[in-house]
């Protein structure tokens, strides 16, 4: 069994964020860049399965510049076998993305396309659902656990009521949510190993897409400071706040 596994190239999240001065974007300059932390859980699962005996090879692929290779890379470090950069822009919206892990789905036919559930940087969550309807293959959305038997796959998801169990024939998409796993830390000697694993280069022009995007963005502004709370020393003391300060209650 094949995993497919798309990894976006995104900020640190421990890094603050920085606003470039004219409101176009985010500031990137000398910023930390890493894998999204939704993809890494993705990355890991897939490991985990294959370490099981469930897949037998894990492929990453990212869609960006070369500069996306060392999340690439990182993500070999963890245990996936190979990887494939799209060579293409840094600014696709979803669809464009999901277009061009269509053709990646066609090429390598994997059993499953293992994918976080959204990027931090957009926080869009659509990718996966936009690649299951180019596809046609069943989705699970925000797993919170997977089990695989020879050619279906239970996927636990979180919902407002709980949890609900999907049942997909494979193959199938699955995104992943943050209580499916906690991510490994690379060891010395698998970053050494993932040095000498295959990288494949496709330029995404050889796939014949229309990437014309149609989300346009209009400004990009920091959030709004918040000020600190305060302390009471008593009920009627934030009874008092709330009826005079904050106007919440008559």
């Amino acid at each position: 069994m094949k995993i497919l596994v798309p990894v976006k190239r995104a900020i640190d999240y421990n890094v603050k964020v920085r606003v470039k001065a004219d409101n176009t974007a985010v500031d990137l300059t000398n910023a930390k860049m890493a894998i999204n932390p939704f993809c890494e859980i993705a990355v890991e699962e897939a490991v985990r399965l294959k370490e099981l005996g469930v897949a037998s090879e894990v492929v990453i692929v990212s869609v960006g510049s070369k500069v996306c290779q060392e999340q690439i890379k990182s993500a070999l470090s963890l245990g996936a076998d190979r990887g494939i950069q799209i060579e293409a822009p840094d600014n696709l919206d979803s669809l464009q993305i999901a277009k061009v892990l269509q053709k990646v789905v066609e090429q390598e036919c994997p059993q499953i396309v293992l994918l976080g559930k959204q990027s931090i940087d957009s926080d869009n969550n659509q990718t996966g659902q936009m690649l299951s309807a180019l596809t046609g293959m069943p989705q699970a959305t925000f797993a919170s656990k997977i089990a695989v038997t020879s050619d279906k796959v239970q996927v636990t998801r979180e919902i407002d009521g709980g949890l609900q169990t999907l049942e997909l024939l494979l193959p199938a998409i699955i995104t992943t949510d943050l209580r499916l796993n906690e991510p490994r830390y690379a060891t010395l000697p698998n970053i050494m190993k993932a040095k000498r694993k295959p990288v494949d280069v496709i330029d995404a022009s050889d796939y014949v897409l229309n990437l014309t995007s149609n989300v346009t963005t209009i400004r990009v502004t920091s959030p709004i400071v918040r000020k600190a709370g305060v302390k009471v020393a008593t009920a009627a003391e934030l009874i008092h706040k709330l009826k005079n300060e904050a106007k919440v209650i008559p």
